[in-house]
């Protein structure tokens, strides 16, 4: 089967612990802190990957986590990165976030690189909190955890040319003719369940890739039939080849079908109507052709070049083939936009810094305290130390968040809840006095 979307989840790996721990050697008194740092957890990275044609792999194994890293250990002793992990995606995939529906990356090269899920910096060990005020500090820090998030991927396929056109009017015949890809050919609609790529070589070093987009409806912007999962795969192409049925053996008019096929193409996305378009004039071999196809020149000869052929007998495929070739050859050589996540996002700058945390009250009444920088501090505090709470206290007070508090209505002895921690809000009498030495609390 060809897999075209999936969903999966991905974890950067978390960060190992910093130690506390101090040099304890004979005749040396007062060693001094020696704990070593955490190292840092490995990425998660996509790899684009020619060989490969589907999200097919996806479907077995939803789940990707990067290796953590090492805790530190004394006497200095840094602990190790984790690894990354590198995850192979075929050539057009779209990665985007499974909750936001934010663009990520769009995939468009062999061996392109995008980290998806960022790993975790390793925490310091007590040698890096060494200040002229405090020479033996107990403090370290845990592994800030590594970013983790739902993925949406979605498969566009990569090809010059793309065949349009209602089912069964001969589109993967006029594939099958024109190259080595070997369709499911039968007699009755929707026969194509899948795109099917082929190489049209025309001569040394001139060719080009087909892509069969399976049969298209009234409706299939909508999501109609089967054309709303394979619309997407129109974009990618350069060129667009209209297959029509000229002998009208399904009961159609062609002149029918080529409006309502463009009108499709439009609907879903306006820019998919304005790709160079030849018209492909099939089966002419069978009756009723040769009346259709002067109808079809008196209204589009003008706008439109249109070639009388027959997949069957490939009569008349070469001077299509040979068009479609040179008006790629125009064209230049193939660039992909290098799509960003701005180009999808709205973005206004009105002066105005963002927020570093957000108060919010549930259900039952506890101030809730959220915010990438608070969470991240109140994640890598070691709770079982208490000169490291006194830290975090300090940072919470010097980013605000103890007067944001009181502002959003806090009393002494309510809750508050960071993450997964939850304490009770007490007033001192008095601000905590910020420590001079302590210039880590504004990362």
């Amino acid at each position: 089967m060809f897999y075209d979307q999936a969903k999966i989840f991905v974890k950067g790996g978390d960060g190992g612990n910093g130690v506390a721990s101090f040099r304890r050697e004979k005749y040396v008194p007062e060693g001094g802190p020696n704990g070593g740092d955490g190292g840092s957890g490995g990425n998660v990275i996509f790899i684009g990957d020619e060989g490969l044609r589907t999200l097919v792999d996806f479907r077995y194994q939803r789940h990707y986590k990067a290796e953590r890293g090492e805790h530190g250990m004394g006497k200095n002793m840094h602990g190790r990165n984790g690894e990354d992990m590198t995850v192979k995606v075929p050539i057009g995939t779209v990665v985007k976030d499974a909750e936001t529906n934010a663009l990520i990356a769009d995939i468009t090269s062999h061996n392109q690189k995008v980290i998806v899920a960022k790993g975790g910096r390793g925490g310091r060990g007590n040698a890096k909190f060494v200040s002229s005020v405090n020479r033996a500090p107990t403090i370290s820090e845990n592994g800030e955890p590594g970013a983790e998030r739902w993925l949406e991927l979605e498969l566009k396929v990569l090809a010059d040319v793309g065949l349009v056109g209602f089912p069964n009017v001969g589109k993967s015949t006029i594939i099958s003719a024109v190259s080595a890809a070997k369709p499911k050919i039968a007699n009755y609609h929707f026969t194509t369940l899948e795109p099917n790529l082929g190489v049209v070589r025309l001569g040394e070093g001139q060719s080009f890739v087909m892509a069969d987009i399976p049969g298209l409806i009234e409706g299939a912007h909508a999501g109609a039939g089967l054309g709303h999962d394979f619309l997407r795969h129109t974009e990618r192409t350069r060129f667009l080849i209209h297959v029509l049925d000229i002998s009208g053996s399904e009961g159609r008019d062609p002149l029918e079908d080529f409006d309502g096929i463009n009108k499709e193409l439009a609907l879903y996305k306006p820019d998919l109507a304005e790709k160079p378009m030849v018209v492909a004039a099939n089966k002419m071999d069978l009756p009723g052709a040769e009346g259709n196809l002067e109808r079809l020149r008196e209204k589009l000869g003008e706008e439109y070049l249109i070639f009388p052929v027959s997949a069957a007998t490939t009569e008349g495929l070469e001077p299509l083939l040979w068009h479609v070739y040179h008006g790629l050859e125009a064209m230049g050589p193939v660039v992909f936009e290098t799509v960003t996540a701005e180009k999808h996002m709205d973005v206004r700058v009105t002066g105005k810094k963002a927020e570093r945390f957000h108060i919010d009250r549930d259900e039952e009444g506890t101030f809730v305290v959220s915010g990438a920088e608070v969470e991240r501090h109140v994640a890598m505090t070691n709770f079982e130390n208490e000169e490291s709470v006194t830290r975090l206290q300090r940072i919470l007070d010097r980013m605000g968040v103890d007067q944001a508090l009181r502002d959003a209505g806090a009393k002494h002895g309510d809750q508050v809840r960071i993450r997964e921690l939850e304490f009770d809000f007490v007033e001192f009498g008095g601000d905590y006095a910020p420590d001079p030495d302590d210039a880590d609390n504004e990362e």
